[in-house]
């Protein structure tokens, strides 16, 4: 019935839906949404190994179905501590405003690239399919991800990006359009400015590569997942509209405000974390960016965000929370996981079969 099973044949689907790996979602989502046939995926880039592993304990007590650990694999930037403390003291106005100390100390999450440690992680665990953002990691690292027996996958923002993820024998490209939420996954660019919407990003990028590719970026209901599969997409990848379940657990902060978000709500901003990201626009993003050619290299503009951030949550607010969100946010329907997945998939599949 669907159009290119190239995708659900290889990694042993049902439906050709991919949840988004995201930071904060953790297994309750991707074991649900795995249950049904789709693929579910545990972002990794904020876990240490010995969180990832039990978050896969928890995947595979809920589900036998395949699943998709993801991972960042960026360069780490040379320390650069004078741009720190210029990016803390453009902060210190939010700092005094909010009673906080800028010298006192943060713990953040991890976010390594994908690293030797990682990948023994992988290759005890053997998931049916490991992504990447931000490209690949070495040519070693990713030799023992295959013989680990993983499909491998990565997000192409360009053409040129999908020709050379194909040209390294990836599995699966994802084609991330610029309205996906979160992240951009750019390597061989900086340009912002010149992203590819999903709907003329997925078609090109289905001309240039031999593998099957995954849609990604403002498709939140069943007439995205088809229209998507009628442009030659295998699968699509949604994120926003899961983060609408229950099994997400975001915080409250970040939910009204999903639940309150209209299609020009969203913009591409660095001063979260130091690289282009969409999210809703609050006060943080507002007066501070979009884009700032003041935030440290990712990932240190987080560093001093966070106490910020934590404050201002604590009292009910998202004015200096990253709010990551799609453009098709209002499309979103708010269920459980299992039952968006299956609806999804069945109303698609309605529609591509009324097409004929």
């Amino acid at each position: 019935m669907w159009p290119d099973r190239r995708f659900l044949d290889l990694v042993g689907l049902d439906h050709p839906i991919v949840q988004a790996p995201m930071v904060g979602p953790r297994a309750g989502l991707a074991a649900a949404v795995s249950g049904t046939g789709a693929l579910g995926s545990l972002g990794c880039a904020a876990l240490n190994a010995e969180q990832v592993r039990g978050e896969v304990a928890v995947i595979r007590r809920g589900t036998d179905r395949p699943f998709n650990l993801n991972f960042f694999c960026h360069a780490p930037a040379a320390p650069d501590p004078a741009r720190e403390v210029a990016w803390l003291e453009r902060l210190a106005p939010y700092y005094r405003e909010l009673g906080l100390d800028p010298a006192a100390p943060v713990a953040m999450a991890n976010r390594a690239p994908f690293d030797e440690t990682m990948c023994a992680v992988v290759e005890d665990l053997r998931p049916a399919v490991v992504s990447f953002h931000f490209g690949l990691p070495d040519d070693l690292l990713l030799r023992r991800v295959r013989d680990a027996g993983c499909l491998v996958v990565s997000s192409a923002t360009t053409v040129r990006e999908a020709r050379w993820l194909d040209a390294r024998g990836v599995d699966a490209i994802i084609a991330q359009g610029a309205d996906a939420g979160g992240h951009r996954g750019m390597f061989l660019t900086d340009a912002v400015a010149s992203q590819v919407g999903t709907f003329s990003l997925v078609p090109q990028v289905v001309d240039a590569v031999r593998v099957p590719v995954i849609a990604a970026g403002g498709i939140a209901d069943a007439r995205g997942i088809a229209a998507a599969l009628t442009l030659g997409a295998s699968a699509v990848q949604i994120g926003t509209a899961y983060l609408l379940c229950p099994e997400a657990g975001i915080s409250p902060v970040h939910l009204a405000a999903l639940r309150a978000a209209r299609d020009e709500d969203t913009a591409l901003t660095n001063v979260f974390t130091g690289r282009p990201a969409r999210g809703l626009v609050n006060r943080a993003l507002a007066e501070l960016g979009p884009l700032s050619s003041e935030t440290p290299a990712f990932p240190s503009a987080a560093v001093a965000l966070q106490p910020l951030r934590q404050r201002a949550e604590a009292a009910g607010s998202g004015d200096f929370s990253p709010l990551w969100s799609g453009q098709a946010v209002s499309l979103a329907r708010e269920t459980g996981a299992a039952d968006l997945t299956l609806w999804l998939a069945e109303e698609a599949r309605g529609i591509l079969q009324a097409r004929g």
